[in-house]
């Protein structure tokens, strides 16, 4: 008996094994078909399908990277983003070896505009395969974009020693070295590319930068000119050859290209804008009239576009004050500041203009908002002399000495300066500073009406009982 309920005992066993052995290989049969269905339906385009497929695997086994990896894809290919990267992280914590999903979680981010997360996954993709050119080239983008043009010119070196046919590697090269100011190195890295690639923009644009940062303005010009020949449908490639040309002192050229340009592109400000300041500009050089008519002809054409920017109103608003129109210049230099992005030199004409007619607290206000734009990304210590002799007039001394003092910090004194700083503190009650600027001063001209006219009126006070 007991025999005959053990061999039953081994039956049983020996079915459910084969049960679970049965199941087990039927999961895997049908898991491997909808793994299939869904690389099929992902290569016919059809995204919902796959992902359908892709899903049903999953729902069969929960812990496999492949369905995860590929739903990720087809997520991120339909720009459902954060779907795509819950997937892919996923699929890169199921196998922490796999490169692709870290690939592609870089991918991910730099679309999104997370540059320094982009740059964390492909660094780990690198960490696990660091044979990948692409990968390397790919972090290099990513800390270029983060603002790191060191870190990603090391990237690029390593992904061109990998494939030094990589034309996009070398490209962002020459301009890691251009943003790092290695001028000499970037000139070599991108004239090889635009040998490489002689109809590709890009590379031009910035070997024209790079010529013009080395002073070398005709090498510049003959780039914007092959730029201009390859693009001829953009206004901007004219505008720009003609600013580069005006820039090298070539005027006559200059208003030859941006009158094409206006001649060809009527309905773009940009190059009536570009036209009037050349103009603008040699009217100031030369001071001459016939010259500024034009530019206010073709700036006040500019300023007819809703697009037309601050600085071109800006300049209208130069040009009208050159005229001696400071009505209009100032009717049109207040819309120029309103104007975003705002030119902060709209604020200066607008503060000139204000003065002239005799409004010192306005002409003063206004330096100050150019000041504030400005900040530290400009010299300031020719304004904030002006601030402080406008707020000496509206009777802020304080103020004045405090402007003074930034443009003493900014500047070398010169006797102007330390005439109006002893002004200014004498009339806010600093004796011995007023004192100290008239002995400064007279030590750098020793014969200046203002200054002995101070020194006698501090040494007054401070003989006073």
């Amino acid at each position: 008996m007991r025999r005959t309920l053990l061999a039953l005992a081994l039956v049983a066993a020996a079915g459910v094994v084969g049960a679970l052995a049965y199941s087990s290989w039927t999961t895997e049969r049908e898991f491997v078909r909808l793994v299939a269905a869904g690389d099929a339906a992902a290569a016919v385009g059809r995204p919902f399908e796959a992902l359908e497929a892709y899903s049903g695997a999953l729902a069969l086994v929960p812990d496999a990277m492949v369905p995860y990896l590929k739903r990720g894809r087809v997520y991120q290919q339909q720009g459902e983003a954060e779907a795509a990267l819950r997937d892919l992280r996923r699929a890169a914590e199921l196998d922490p070896s796999a490169t692709r999903p870290l690939e592609w979680l870089g991918d991910i981010s730099l679309d999104l505009g997370r540059h320094d997360r982009a740059a964390d996954y492909f660094r780990r993709a690198i960490a696990i395969d660091d044979r990948s050119p692409r990968v390397a080239y790919k972090l290099g983008v990513a800390q270029y974009r983060a603002g790191w043009p060191k870190e990603a010119a090391a990237s690029l070196d390593a992904a061109l020693s990998l494939d030094p046919a990589l034309h996009e590697a070398r490209f962002l090269l020459g301009l890691c070295q251009r943003d790092l100011g290695q001028l000499a190195a970037a000139r070599v890295t991108l004239e090889a590319v635009v040998k490489e690639s002689a109809a590709s923009p890009g590379p031009r644009e910035a070997l024209a930068e790079v010529y013009a940062a080395l002073g070398e303005r005709q090498r510049a010009i003959d780039q914007l000119e092959a730029l201009s020949a390859l693009d001829p449908a953009r206004p901007e490639r004219l505008v720009t050859l003609g600013l580069a040309l005006a820039g090298a002192g070539r005027d006559t050229q200059a208003v030859l290209v941006l009158g094409r340009a206006v001649e060809r592109f009527p309905e773009a400000p940009l190059a009536y804008e570009a036209l009037g300041h050349v103009w603008l500009e040699m009217a100031e050089r030369r001071t001459d009239r016939v010259a500024l008519m034009k530019a206010v002809e073709a700036l006040s054409q500019a300023a007819t576009h809703a697009s037309s920017s601050s600085a071109a109103l800006s300049d209208l608003g130069r040009a009208w004050t050159l005229a001696g129109d400071l009505a209009a210049a100032e009717r049109v230099l207040r819309q120029a500041v309103e104007r975003l992005p705002v030119a902060p030199e709209a604020f200066r004409r607008l503060a000139l203009v204000a003065q002239r007619q005799g409004r010192p607290m306005e002409a003063r206000d206004a330096l100050l908002r150019y000041a504030a734009l400005v900040g530290d990304r400009g010299p300031l210590a020719v304004v904030a002399t002006d601030i402080a002799a406008l707020s000496v007039r509206v009777g802020e001394p304080l103020t004045a000495v405090r402007w003074l003092e930034r443009a003493l910090v900014e500047d070398e004194p010169t006797p102007h300066r330390l005439a109006l700083l002893a002004d200014a503190a004498f009339a806010g009650g600093d004796v011995s500073r007023a004192r100290a600027a008239v002995d400064e001063g007279l030590h750098l001209a020793p014969t200046d009406p203002a200054l002995r006219a101070l020194k006698r009126r501090v040494g007054a006070a401070g003989s006073r009982p």
